[in-house]
């Protein structure tokens, strides 16, 4: 200890061990005894309960290394797994971009050989050059001679031909002129656009005249159906308002019962005509409107006497002719149209056309008066549109 004070036993200074001194040493022995014996016990407990912390602690630290252990376990598992995924989504990129590439090269091919197919077909397939038949709604309007055309639908044709660049189509006013030049097969032609030069500063350039053939068809077949539900409302007055308001008009009249109408599921004016189709949601309300032929249409303010007639839908059941070599494919020679071929790009294309077309109506040259020219430059292609001649 450090001092006197804290020591268990006290010693007196000699010459005070005097009376009852002998008397108060046990006592205070016994005091300190006991009050050690507490200090003991008390530390015995303290110590007890730092041993059972102690324990505890101890199995806490080992059940937390070997959760880390085992998570580290699981860690490299993972690593190794994400490792091994990686080199596998690598090697599919790696695929997929090599298959990438290749459906690539693939489709560039299939591109290039369906372009050339369209280039043959249209170009050189003389079938391709007949006129598209898309679906359209068209009314009759011809003339039956007699009874034997009664079922016979005479068409305009309409050929669309090909034009290639370097080359021109000429029609002449007069079918005997284009025969001259196409029997003279080349010609000549000045480029000085009619102006007087000396000889030798003309320049010419060589063309090859040929005649137009136009491969067509000798029959069509249309198969004819006649809609339950559906009616052509024709005769319709001008009345100067909107289609659309015409048609909620229309509809609203055909739409009641005590028309003789029903529900209408459609309503739209023909292509380029003054016609309605109508098309009611149910069976027979069509039937009894075309058995009444007129009907007193009230539209506005005013009543209006209306046709109703049937309306029939046609679909191509054969085009006889469509195959070269057919029996039924018929050449038809343009008589007063020529085609120029060979033509080389020296002149712009307005330059080039006014030449041409000065070239070919001097009667000097053969030519005659000129009708229509249509000249493509080298390098570009168009289409020509030969409707029927008239003249």
């Amino acid at each position: 200890m450090d001092s006197e004070e804290d020591s268990f036993i006290q010693l007196s200074q000699p010459g005070e061990l005097e009376g009852d001194i002998l008397e108060g040493i046990p006592a205070q022995i016994q005091q300190e005894i006991e009050r050690c014996k507490e200090l003991c016990s008390a530390l015995e407990q303290d110590h007890a309960k730092l041993q059972a912390a102690k324990e505890a602690v101890e199995r806490k630290a080992g059940e937390l290394r070997k959760e880390g252990e085992l998570l580290h376990k699981i860690c490299e598992q993972q690593k190794l797994l994400s490792r091994e995924q990686e080199g596998s989504w690598q090697m599919d990129i790696f695929l997929a971009k090599e298959e990438r590439d290749t459906l690539r090269q693939e489709k560039q091919v299939l591109e290039k050989k369906l372009e050339e197919v369209r280039q043959r077909f249209h170009w050189e397939d003389p079938a391709m050059m007949l006129p598209a038949l898309p679906e359209k709604k068209m009314v009759f309007k011809g003339l039956v001679t007699n009874k034997e055309d009664v079922n016979k639908l005479i068409l305009t044709p309409l050929v669309c031909y090909p034009l290639l660049g370097g080359s021109a189509l000429i029609t002449f006013e007069k079918a005997e002129v284009a025969r001259m030049i196409i029997d003279l097969k080349e010609h000549m032609v000045e480029l000085s656009c009619g102006e007087e030069l000396e000889e030798l500063d003309r320049c010419k350039v060589r063309v090859q005249a040929a005649p137009v053939d136009l491969l067509l068809p000798s029959a069509l077949e249309i198969g004819l159906t006649r809609s339950s539900r559906t009616i052509l409302v024709s005769d319709l007055p001008s009345l100067g308002i909107p289609e659309e308001a015409l048609l909620d008009k229309l509809e609203l009249f055909f739409s009641k019962t005590k028309n003789g109408g029903g529900e209408v599921e459609s309503r739209e004016f023909l292509d380029n005509s003054d016609q309605v189709v109508l098309t009611f949601a149910q069976d027979g309300v069509a039937e009894l409107l075309i058995a009444r032929g007129h009907m007193q249409v009230l539209i506005g303010k005013g009543k209006y006497d209306v046709k109703i007639s049937p309306c029939i839908s046609g679909d191509i059941t054969d085009l006889q002719g469509l195959t070269p070599g057919s029996a039924q494919f018929q050449p038809s020679r343009c008589p007063r149209t020529v085609l120029l071929s060979g033509i080389p790009d020296v002149l712009g294309e307005e330059a080039m056309r006014d030449t041409l077309e000065i070239h070919f109506q001097k009667t000097s040259r053969g030519g005659g008066e000129v009708d229509v020219l249509a000249y493509v430059p080298a390098g570009r292609q168009a289409v020509a549109v030969f409707t029927e001649d008239m003249g």
